[in-house]
């Protein structure tokens, strides 16, 4: 595995895994890179300095706990998502239809529907809006 500090035309820094130097560089020719805050494909390698160890160097911060002020932006989103609203898992679709059509209470959901579903919801004027995150009930 390696590790590459990359940046987009944007100006947007962050960093990717690579299985190796070759698996790089071979998303990078078939264009499957692309920025991790905005999206752009024009994605390149940036300098980089080696990794050098201290002792007297800082504890490291546990993976859990966001690293920078996008991912303490998207904690804190995440937050208020799962605090004000019902996780519906893969029932979201039929109860915001349920809802939109009257039939149930209105109330703050959250969940998970497939493509088809959410592009039906959609068409149909119901108001829905892809998380920039996956459920934590999903991760792991």
């Amino acid at each position: 595995m390696i590790r590459y500090d990359l940046t987009c035309k944007n100006g947007h820094a962050f960093d990717s895994w690579f299985a190796s130097a070759s698996a790089y560089d071979a998303l990078e020719r078939a264009g499957q890179l692309s920025c991790a805050v905005c999206g752009d494909a024009r994605v390149s390698k940036a300098l980089m300095a080696p990794s050098v160890s201290e002792n007297a160097k800082a504890p490291a911060r546990r993976l859990s706990e966001p690293g920078n002020p996008l991912e303490r932006a998207m904690a804190e989103l995440r937050r208020k998502v799962e605090s004000s609203s019902d996780y519906v898992g893969d029932a979201f679709a039929r109860e915001a239809r349920a809802m939109h059509e009257g039939k149930m209470p209105e109330r703050a959901i959250h969940g998970e529907a497939r493509l088809d579903e959410a592009r039906r919801l959609i068409e149909d004027g119901i108001p829905v809006a892809p998380l920039p995150f996956a459920p934590k009930r999903r991760t792991n």
